[in-house]
């Protein structure tokens, strides 16, 4: 038997396919160091510790002062874990003073300059795939193969629902918006998508309801027209992968909802229709709730940990509810939400480590033995997202 250090790096050498990122395979390596220092989530924490939120207005020796500052006095921090391994472990170089920021920032305009260097970094943790949303990111340059394109439709949902809402024929209107999903969906598949992807806000509608739509609220129109959504591609063979759990309607940024009917309401929707569902939440509470409906329906998939999901202890968590109820072929647990390569390698280097130490404790406590667990980390990192998205590397 291994013991915990080597079985760590064995699975760091496993297939990936990260299932949700914002790369844009024209642009996919950060162009300096602030692209990496200034990523979403590192900035919260930094911002935390004292960054200013307008640093890039600040001349560069001021803003790499505050940038120390604030770094080392968020050392504690996951993120910043993250942001330390990207540069120890890509660049060789330890961000401890001006200087050696300089020469961070050297070093990555002379990777981004490089043709291969996204292929490199991808292929330091067996990135085989990785998914984006937008069809003007998924071709690569330098890459072994495009991205997997899983378009969004989160605004035209909104705009749908809207204009359905607003009419004076409801009725009509909804037939319009029908015709559009089926057109829109029958394009979608023309360029060899696998499904489609939205997010959903807060909704006061339950999908096994039957509601009228000259007297539905929007809520309810929504998810009427989800059920549309859901026909149209069960016609087309094809998934919807569904994002939950952040809204944007309490104040001027993003939050993290735990709504503890979130996933009963769509229920409905898992019961009725013959197509795979993914489910990825940004909410702790509903982290168990996914996995009870994944239980429950074996259309349905649980996917990584998205925005304020994205911790180790719920990592951690999930992986036990995980591990405990469901094969691992029912779940994938990458999703690095990142803007650039570099982030894309940190994060999987700490979703993997945590996988690792995970599944050895499980192994010394008796509960599995290593066959198990390996085979349940490839499920975990690579073959459930790729059979779900019917992905063969060979044919890309």
């Amino acid at each position: 038997m291994l013991n915990q250090k080597e079985f760590i790096e064995e699975i760091m050498g496993f297939d990936v396919l990260d299932t949700h990122t914002h790369l844009v395979g024209q642009q996919l390596s950060a162009q300096d160091f602030w692209e990496i220092a200034h990523y979403f989530w590192l900035n919260r924490e930094m911002q935390a510790a004292g960054y200013p939120d307008h640093a890039m207005d600040l001349p560069e020796e001021e803003r790499i002062e505050v940038f120390l500052a604030a770094y080392k006095a968020s050392r504690n921090t996951l993120m910043n874990w993250v942001f330390t391994n990207i540069f120890k472990n890509l660049y060789g170089i330890e961000i401890r003073d001006a200087q050696s920021i300089r020469e961070a920032d050297a070093a990555v305009r002379a990777s981004n300059a490089r043709p291969g260097w996204a292929q490199e970094v991808a292929d330091k943790l067996s990135v085989r795939a990785f998914v984006t949303n937008m069809p003007d990111h998924a071709k690569c340059n330098h890459m072994n193969r495009d991205a997997i394109l899983i378009p969004r439709i989160d605004g035209r949902l909104f705009d749908w629902t809207k204009q359905i809402h607003q009419a004076d024929n409801r009725e009509q209107a909804y037939d319009e918006v029908k015709k559009t999903i089926g057109e829109l969906i029958a394009t979608f598949k023309g360029w060899g998508c696998p499904g489609i992807m939205t997010t959903l806000p807060a909704y006061d509608a339950k999908a096994n309801e039957t509601y009228v739509i000259k007297e539905a609220t929007r809520d309810q129109l929504m998810m009427l027209l989800l059920h549309t959504i859901c026909e149209t591609l069960e016609q087309n063979n094809m998934f919807l992968q569904l994002f939950l759990g952040v809204e944007r309607s309490w104040c001027d940024t993003a939050i993290p909802v735990n709504d503890p009917l979130r996933i009963a309401k769509l229920s409905g929707l898992f019961a009725r229709h013959r197509i795979q569902f993914e489910l990825v939440v940004a909410s702790e509470i509903n982290n168990l709730d996914v996995v009870q409906a994944a239980w429950n329906y074996p259309n349905v998939h649980v996917g990584g940990m998205w925005w304020f999901n994205f911790r180790a202890s719920t990592y951690r968590d999930i992986m036990q509810y995980r591990m405990e109820a469901l094969p691992g072929m029912k779940s994938s647990l990458i999703v690095s939400d990142a803007r650039n390569i570099e982030w894309c390698y940190g994060k999987i280097l700490l979703i993997k480590k945590l996988m690792g130490e995970f599944l050895y404790n499980q192994i010394e406590a008796g509960w599995i033995d290593y066959e198990t667990a390996i085979q349940l980390a490839k499920d975990w990192l690579y073959d459930s997202a790729a059979q779900r998205y019917g992905f063969n590397p060979h044919l890309s």
